[in-house]
């Protein structure tokens, strides 16, 4: 016996999504003649609306179906927020290129100083100063009022983005219940809250994070036909975040263009997005590179047509991409990868052949996902964020496919055990859904608690500065240099000092690729072409920094020295130590176990090393 109709599910949803609005679903009488139900007695008509007033009022409901639990939007708005506020004030920064390319930047919009890497060299101008001024502006603000510490600017950034995150989650989660039903909705809000990919990404200061703000908002915007939204979303996605991310928007152009056919459409709100968006962001990075610049078309130009490209970067095999996203969405991420499969098994073994979503098919609704794995799969250069941008849609898509297997499961069921017609399939199939979201939740818990244990340390370290600051030695007169080796990638940025007067220097180490400088002095700095810059990844002297002149060092004691990497902590005669943590030694510990923490197991198969804070003993220059 089939399940009821997909086009029944369809209605039961659309019925019931009536809640999301606000809006009270429409009943007609119980015989249809709402003349005869206007003629009946009053005392009659009261004695049925009392009646109805205790019934429930969902149109599952009056075709039998179940009434789905579905928390309202603004019940999944404050658990957003919610997530999202735990990741900024947890979560650590993963990636040195938001440190270096982002955080560093906006220190120098907001306090004066702060590093430079190449890519802000007006020779190259990859980045735009205008993102930044996006995030920056609050900050600035806030630093100019009320002068607070460094690092309350750094986590009101944090909140700031956390909460624009959770912003575009609610607007995605309205119009996911609204084309693909309430049952893949809540489905698709239980996976997001507790995604480690999500924990990570959404409090990020990375253009792959701003992108998958506005580019999930503008599918969000597509699925409910909101056309002209969701090419101005797109726009800003792509030319203030990342350009790359315009391949979300392809299948929105192939459908508005051949499906619709609405050319005038398209043409009209891409100029008028593209003009709103493009223009001012010319003027401003203009003005600070002093010279006519476009940074989305510098940094298209860089990766794809220059001869080295990204790759003198690094390049990972294609598993590289299959293992991380099992880390961060663990089997929803095996699950959206199989959707493709599953749909075509559900089109063979299910009879209901009426569309279960609103206005698309699911090969263009959920295009973007499959397109972006295709194309970035094949890239030889790889990161963890290149996928940020459509991190809501591998939650979507694993939702879609636990649905798919209760779909096939009731099926199965009701052709062995002959069910009764009129059942609806979740009563028979809920365990797997219910299976899988306890699975991956486990999943998502056990692996933010093992990044916060094993990586966390570096951001912990650096507060201890703090605690110099309070006492008779600190001078503020008096710039303190806190070096850093072989853990340069490690360091969380400047909003980390306490103070303006704490500069990080680079020790000569092993690396030999590009290291930042500091901008220049002065009102110009950031129109300044600085010689020691290349695009080739290679290293210049002038970024190193002489040891003796070091205030404060980073070391991290692995266990493993060279001559340029020696062990500093040991060096009792010149350092004190500080503060000390544990970071995790991920070729000395277990694969699995530092991946995922389990108790009472976890801590029998890792191993720590020291993550020290040293301070100078004896005094330089008479100080």
């Amino acid at each position: 016996m089939a399940p009821p109709a997909a086009r029944a599910r369809y209605i039961a949803n659309k019925a019931d999504n009536q809640i999301l609005s606000k809006k009270p679903p429409k009943r007609p009488g119980l015989n249809g003649n709402n003349k005869a139900k206007e003629a009946a007695p009053a005392g009659k008509k009261k004695d049925k609306d009392a009646k109805k007033r205790n019934q429930p009022t969902s149109g599952a409901q009056e075709k039998g179906l179940p009434n789905p639990i579905m928390p309202s939007v603004q019940t999944a708005f404050k658990t957003f927020v919610s997530a999202r506020l735990c990741s900024a004030i947890w979560a650590y920064i993963a990636d040195c290129d938001e440190t270096f390319n982002y955080w560093e930047p906006l220190h120098y919009i907001i306090n004066g100083h702060g590093l430079q890497t190449w890519e802000y060299s007006p020779q190259f101008g990859l980045r735009s100063y205008t993102y930044l001024l996006l995030q920056g502006v609050p900050g600035y603000f806030y630093q100019k009022l009320f002068n607070p510490s460094p690092i309350l600017i750094f986590y009101m950034v944090r909140c700031m983005l956390g909460f624009g995150c959770a912003v575009m989650e609610r607007y995605m989660y309205k119009s996911i219940c609204q084309e693909f039903g309430i049952h893949i909705g809540r489905l698709w809000l239980i996976f997001q809250l507790f995604s480690v990919g999500m924990f990570v990404s959404s409090t990020a200061l990375l253009p792959s994070s701003f992108s998958m703000y506005f580019g999930c908002a503008a599918l969000a915007a597509w699925w409910q036909q909101n056309y002209c939204f969701a090419i101005f979303l797109t726009a800003i996605s792509a030319l203030l975040g990342w350009p790359f991310a315009a391949l979300i928007g392809i299948p929105l152009v192939l459908e508005m263009l051949l499906r619709q056919r609405d050319w005038k459409t398209f043409v009209q709100w891409t100029l008028i997005s593209g003009a709103t968006v493009a223009i001012p962001m010319i003027a401003i990075d203009t003005s600070y590179f002093g010279k006519l610049t476009f940074a989305p078309l510098n940094i298209v130009w860089y990766n794809v047509f220059t001869s080295h490209g990204p790759n003198i970067f690094g390049t990972e095999p294609l598993s590289y991409y299959i293992i991380n996203g099992f880390l961060n969405f663990n089997i929803i991420w095996l699950l959206a990868l199989q959707l493709p499969i599953m749909l075509v098994m559900d089109y063979l073994i299910v009879p209901a052949k009426s569309k279960s979503t609103l206005n698309f098919p699911h090969y263009i609704s959920l295009a973007p996902l499959y397109l972006w794995l295709l194309v970035f799969f094949a890239q030889p250069h790889k990161e963890e964020r290149f996928l940020f941008p459509i991190y809501p849609l591998i939650s979507l898509c694993g939702a879609i496919t636990v649905d798919v297997y209760q779909r096939i499961f009731f099926r199965m069921k009701s052709v062995i055990f002959k069910i009764k017609a009129g059942v609806h399939y979740l009563d028979h199939s809920m365990f797997i859904a219910i299976l899988v979201m306890v699975t991956s939740t486990l999943l998502g818990l056990s692996r933010v608690f093992a990044l916060y244990r094993n990586y966390h340390a570096p951001m912990d370290l650096m507060l201890e500065l703090n605690q110099f600051k309070a006492t008779p030695q600190y001078d503020p007169d008096v710039i303190y240099n806190v070096c850093i080796g072989k853990d340069w990638h490690r360091y969380p940025g400047s909003f980390f000092f306490p103070a303006k007067n704490f500069r990080l220097r680079f020790l000569k180490s092993e690396f030999r690729g590009m290291l930042p400088a500091y901008y220049d002095e002065g009102q110009n700095a950031t129109k300044v072409v600085q010689p020691y810059f290349n695009d080739l990844n290679q290293e210049n002297e002038h970024m190193y920094f002489d040891y003796d002149r070091c205030d404060f060092l980073v070391d991290f004691d692995e266990g493993k020295y060279t001559a340029l990497e020696p062990n500093y902590s040991k060096r009792s005669k010149d350092w004190s130590v500080m503060k000390s943590l544990p970071f995790l030694i991920p070729e000395k510990s277990h694969k699995v176990l530092r991946a995922f923490y389990v108790p009472f197991l976890t801590d029998n198969h890792i191993q720590y090393g020291d993550f020290n804070l040293l301070k100078r003993k004896t005094k330089r220059n008479g100080r």
